[in-house]
């Protein structure tokens, strides 16, 4: 059995998104305070198992970290629960570097920690 997560580009995920697809980022409090994408829901990859909502099992979800290894590690939880998850490959950084948004917690523009 292949345990791999599934991935996405950059460019699919924000495609993906715009469809209505949740954007999901795993990072730490900090990493998501100094800078995240706009449209995305927080949380740490150390809360996501006790942090299942019924819902994310009737849509995709596209799973954002820095650059890729927490959000595999994130997919394959939220697979087990039936969920349709995808990694972006690259992560935070990856996306930052396309051009998608970043901003911090007020706002303004942000940076990927």
């Amino acid at each position: 059995m292949n345990d791999a997560a599934p991935q996405v580009s950059v460019d699919q995920a924000r495609w993906m998104v715009a469809g209505g697809c949740l954007l999901l980022d795993v990072r730490e409090p900090y990493e998501w305070q100094a800078g995240h994408a706009p449209q995305a829901r927080h949380v740490p990859l150390g809360e996501l198992a006790g942090t299942w909502l019924p819902q994310w099992s009737k849509r995709r979800v596209i799973v954002l970290c820095r650059s890729g290894s927490r959000a595999a590690d994130a997919v394959r939880i939220l697979r087990s629960r039936g969920a349709e998850a995808y990694a972006v490959t690259g992560g935070m950084n990856a996306w930052s570097q396309a051009g998608g948004p970043v901003v911090s917690s007020g706002g303004a523009p942000g940076l990927v920690a």
